[in-house]
């Protein structure tokens, strides 16, 4: 029958072809536009490029310019009023509904002329793919024709899906719920460990740590189905990641603080942060809640999370319980203090690396001095960071 479509699938098959059409699209949105063209975290082949291409001007009508341009934006503006779409700003319900229509600011030219640098501007682009609702409705016709009538329903799905999932869930929910790895400077969270529905991008507190990495899974037990593409894609010859992330080195036999610690040292150092979490700051929360009375149990119940928050990410609540937790435990109070004075290193712009390393070998000395063992071994532990062979030659 005619309006069965050329291939008259039976339901299921349509279910399962729609899911792998809009699994394509979530591809094509994380390597292609994400990865490569926003951050040119990796290569790709030119064929590989234009395949992406075209197949987000049928299912999506996006333009790599503009899309990249936004994200761009998103990233030197992250939680601020410029920022085209925080929720931490705009509130979590209007980015999560109308994530696709903040982005119309891509096609603002002084956008455009600031961060849409380096993407497609060949005959096609300018010609073909500027015109979005031609894209989308040559999808619906191929659509109708392969599956009838019904393929108005997998057009209508396909259609939705980014906009829902990758503008509204990724930047809504992405920036307000989930767990955080790393203690960013925005408010970005991984949303579960396994990045599969939306192609990794679940784990966006990584992504906003390390925004250059082709690979969006940074724990062992985080799983990235956009890295997985990217392997195979290197096996054929279609791709060449540029940057997993920060590469340093541990010698457990180095004793002493050098430049290369230094070097290392501030590359890693949302791993290093992270690590003072685990390792000082939670031992010495544990220790403090044996020995507390009921009442300053249950004050300390959370006090891990505001003693190694970011900051920026503090609202009053937070504040007030860690104003509190530091006038209960001067134990706590020293290795919050270490903490902030080991985060104002990183941040010294424009500073020499032989005056971070001055810094770090005092903020050694007086962690050393201060009787806390944690604070001890973290200092030894700082000692052993160094940069591979193959990394210093390249400096």
């Amino acid at each position: 029958m005619w309006y069965e479509g050329l291939l008259a699938p039976t339901l299921l098959q349509l279910v399962l072809i729609t899911l792998a059409l809009t699994h394509v699209t979530i591809v094509a949105v994380t390597v292609y536009l994400h990865r490569f063209s926003a951050h040119r975290a990796l290569e790709l082949h030119p064929a590989l490029q234009h395949f992406f291409r075209l197949w987000l001007w049928l299912t999506t009508g996006m333009g790599t310019r503009e899309w990249t341009a936004i994200h761009r934006k998103h990233h030197a503006t992250c939680e601020t009023e410029d920022d085209p779409h925080s929720p931490q700003i705009k509130g979590l319900k209007k980015v999560f509904w109308q994530g696709a229509e903040l982005y119309r600011e891509g096609k603002d030219p002084e956008t455009l002329a600031k961060y849409g640098k380096g993407c497609p501007d060949d005959w096609i682009e300018r010609n073909v793919y500027r015109h979005s609702v031609l894209g989308v409705s040559v999808m619906m016709a191929i659509n109708l024709l392969l599956f009838g009538a019904a393929g108005l329903t997998v057009w209508a799905v396909q259609m939705m899906w980014i906009p829902f999932w990758a503008a509204g869930f990724i930047n809504g929910v992405g920036h307000y719920w989930g767990y955080r790895n790393f203690e960013c400077p925005d408010a970005a969270t991984n949303i579960v460990p396994w990045g599969i529905l939306i192609g990794g991008e679940e784990l966006h507190n990584n992504h906003h740590t390390y925004p250059n990495s082709a690979k969006l899974s940074q724990k062992p037990w985080e799983f990235d189905i956009g890295w997985m593409y990217i392997r195979i894609f290197e096996m054929l010859g279609l791709a060449k990641a540029r940057s997993r992330g920060p590469v340093v080195a541990r010698d457990p036999a180095k004793q002493t603080l050098d430049l290369d610690s230094a070097w290392a040292l501030v590359n890693d150092r949302f791993r290093v942060m992270s690590r003072y979490a685990e390792d000082v700051v939670a031992p010495l929360v544990r220790q403090e809640r044996e020995r507390a009375s009921e009442t300053t149990r249950h004050m300390l119940r959370k006090a891990k999370r505001v003693l190694c928050r970011e900051e920026s990410l503090i609202d009053d609540r937070e504040q007030q319980r860690l104003r509190a937790v530091l006038e209960t435990s001067p134990t706590l109070r020293i290795a919050y203090e270490k903490r902030v004075a080991l985060q104002a290193i990183w941040r010294r712009q424009g500073e020499s690396m032989e005056a971070r390393l001055e810094a770090l070998k005092q903020w050694c000395a007086e962690a050393e001095a201060s009787g806390i063992q944690s604070l001890k071994d973290f200092a030894a532990e700082l000692r052993s960071y160094t940069i591979p062979r193959r990394e210093a030659a390249a400096a």
